[in-house]
């Protein structure tokens, strides 16, 4: 799918010094905030239709999830209003400035329709997938506009283990120079909130050093740290009859709920999209597959839960005869359950070989085998390696 991405990017010039617009990217643009605000569009949209920010903000679908995975107030509560709209609005002017998006400003007001429903459904399928279209997005104004090399001399300098604060301190300087210089940001205190979203996601593609707190990162950045949805249990509006640990437990418990409820919900929909039939090509899946099964159960495994490489779909037969043993949903048919994980190797390959990384991952699949079997195959296997090693496992 990055190829895609990069031939759709190629059509245009996003040079910052021709356009001189500073909303090329933004604070509020980490990948699960993106990937949130995409998954709204599509959710909530006629994309056939131009919308506003208040268009998505006055959605149920985003009220209910922006609240359970994001943790803020009511986007109907008029304190939050300056927060949600730089919370939307953000992302759907850096999408714009992508042309994903197109916009238009009337009367003071952003208006916007899809330009691109693909990408934009790519992005909005997860966060590693909003990542990747990052990445390719940003390598891509970076070039444009020239200051590139500036990132790949900072680059080579980290992968040589010989990056210094100096270093990292004179690419911060020369990307506030440029930024000051072509657009109407005109202090370092803005510059530096934009800059760290674009170096660290370089940082994370290239595995070196990012930014943290104004200051080079100890340790190269990795895929977790770019995400918006990181604890601070500083904001947390705990009961005073209660210790912070027992606070911290509480909202750790409640919001990975939310948030695994959110996506297992939104991988189950994904499923149904792409998955006519069931995925197991057994006597019992010639009905209609109506069915999404996980593979580990989501009871036992929750981490496995919103991964679609867990999710198979199935007939009612195949579902509630063999993968739950006489329709007793708190059990799995060991047996049935390796027919699935072989069946599930097949359309990982095919989805694969056919489009790429749009749906599923070869590196996702392995791991959910590893964690629900506590086995350790390589991500190095083709998958003809894979199934003969899930058959030979006890």
């Amino acid at each position: 799918m990055r190829e895609n991405i990069i031939k759709y990017l190629s059509n245009f010039d996003l040079d910052v010094r021709k356009s001189q617009d500073a909303r090329f990217m933004d604070q509020k643009c980490a990948p699960d905030v993106v990937c949130f605000i995409a998954d709204s569009i599509i959710n909530t949209i006629d994309i056939d239709k131009e919308f506003a920010v208040s268009n998505i903000w006055d959605a149920q679908y985003f009220i209910k999830n922006a609240r359970a995975i994001f943790n803020k107030p009511l986007p109907t509560n008029p304190k939050a209003r300056h927060e949600y709209d730089k919370f939307i609005q953000q992302p759907l002017r850096m999408l714009a400035y992508a042309h994903v998006l197109e916009i238009e400003k009337r009367s003071g007001t952003n208006y916007y329709r899809v330009a691109n429903l693909d990408i934009l459904d790519y992005i909005a399928q997860r966060e590693r997938n909003t990542y990747n279209f990052l990445y390719c997005y940003l390598q891509k104004v970076l070039s444009d506009s020239g200051i590139i090399r500036y990132f790949e001399a900072f680059k080579e300098k980290c992968l040589q283990g010989k990056a210094t604060n100096a270093d990292f301190q004179e690419l911060k300087s020369r990307y506030d120079r440029f930024v000051i210089g072509h657009t109407a940001i005109n202090t370092e205190v803005e510059a530096h909130r934009i800059f760290s979203k674009i170096l660290n996601v370089y940082a994370v593609e290239n595995q070196i050093n990012g930014t943290e707190k104004g200051h080079m990162s100890k340790y190269v950045f990795t895929f977790s740290d770019l995400m918006y949805n990181r604890k601070n249990w500083r904001d947390l509006n705990k009961d005073k009859s209660i210790t912070r640990q027992e606070a911290q437990e509480q909202q750790d418990v409640e919001q990975q709920e939310a948030y695994n409820a959110y996506y297992v919900q939104k991988a189950m929909k994904l499923l149904r999209k792409i998955q006519i039939e069931s995925e197991v090509h057994d006597q019992w899946g010639n009905g209609e597959a109506t069915q999404i099964h996980h593979i580990f159960p989501k009871s036992q495994f929750p981490q496995l839960a919103h991964y679609l490489e867990n999710l198979i779909k199935l007939t009612a037969t195949q579902h509630y005869t063999l993968a739950h043993p006489s329709n007793r949903t708190q059990q799995i048919n060991r047996d049935y359950q390796l027919t699935c994980l072989l069946a599930k190797a097949d359309t990982v390959e095919t989805s694969l070989k056919a489009v790429g990384e749009k749906y599923y991952r070869k590196e996702s699949f392995v791991y959910v085998i590893n964690t629900g079997l506590a086995t350790h195959l390589s991500t190095n296997l083709q998958f003809k390696d894979i199934k003969s090693s899930l058959i030979q496992i006890p």
